[in-house]
């Protein structure tokens, strides 16, 4: 199992931030839907927890089948998808993802905010996460991929006509006012020999991506989400799910495919270990090469 944690600081307060997340979610959640793939909601409703009291309970389903490496997509079905739960009880949330294809891979996020830089070691009230695993991500600087890159979420750039804040410059951390800090500890676990690592180690740096993608759009966004109220930004979210479960559902309608599907074993077998997991890679491989006419020739590859 492969633990870090990450700290994600904005120029917002806790409070604030309260009305943010929720607008940033289902406005980034709408955005990277599309085509049958993004994310689907199946469940968002009150929860009441013995430990952490009222909160809000939501499942999704993220569909993820074209953002996986090569080595992946080998042994996994043609629509994937992972189900995320998260019990939101702010300012702690906890969220758990899971995919039944794959009952040994699991991550569980445990999230804190607080009104600070990030200077909380002991913020989730047990042993300090150890240095080398803690990683501080900077919403201005840190790179991104460069297909999320827009000018207007640009935090050197923007500026928030409502709260006078922006543009941010380089060590902003040290003396904005407000200032407010994500704590988010990952535990990410794929118990496959010979695949854990390799897999372990691309869900974290997928995850480094999505963290600063969407706090900077939080920050980015945050004249249109400033002054909402707890009912209107829920009102928001409601109709935002809608529209974006139709735009994964029609997408995946639209793309059905016309040619015999993948052998049956894809949809209900269980890898416990390596030697099973490759013999499925080899007999996919195996299955698609003689239904496809031998062309002579170079192909490249670009390895993953």
């Amino acid at each position: 199992m492969l633990m870090k944690e990450y700290r994600i600081c904005m120029p917002l307060t806790v409070e604030e931030y309260r009305i943010g997340q929720l607008y940033m979610i289902s406005k980034h959640c709408c955005e990277q839907s599309d085509g049958g793939e993004g994310v689907e909601v199946v469940r968002n409703e009150p929860d009441m927890h013995p430990e952490h009291g009222a909160g809000q309970l939501t499942e999704k389903r993220i569909y993820l089948s074209s953002k996986l490496p090569s080595w992946a997509k080998a042994f996994v079905p043609r629509i994937f998808y992972v189900t995320e739960k998260a019990w939101n009880f702010y300012p702690y949330t906890i969220t758990e993802y899971s995919a039944s294809f794959i009952p040994k891979f699991s991550i569980r996020i445990e999230t804190r905010f607080e009104d600070n830089n990030g200077n909380n070691d002991r913020v989730f009230g047990d042993t300090p996460t150890p240095a080398e695993n803690v990683s501080f991500l900077d919403i201005l600087s840190d790179p991104i991929p460069e297909k999320h890159y827009k000018e207007s979420e640009d935090l050197s750039r923007w500026r928030s006509s409502k709260t006078n804040r922006g543009p941010l410059e380089i060590g902003w951390k040290d003396h904005h006012k407000p200032i407010m800090c994500s704590y988010k500890r990952v535990h990410c676990s794929f118990e496959v020999y010979g695949f854990q690592t390799r897999t372990e180690d691309f869900v974290h740096r997928s995850i480094k991506d999505i963290l600063l993608v969407a706090h900077r759009q939080a920050v980015a966004w945050l004249d249109e989400w400033h002054g909402l109220s707890l009912d209107e930004v829920r009102e928001y979210e409601g109709k935002m799910q809608e529209k974006t479960n139709s735009k994964v559902k029609s997408g995946q309608c639209n793309t059905v495919p016309q040619v015999p599907s993948r052998p049956g074993f894809f949809r209900s077998f269980s890898v416990t270990d390596e030697q099973s997991l490759k013999k499925r890679v080899m007999t996919t491989a195996a299955s698609s090469a003689s239904s496809v006419p031998h062309v002579t020739g170079r192909h490249n590859s670009t390895p993953e």
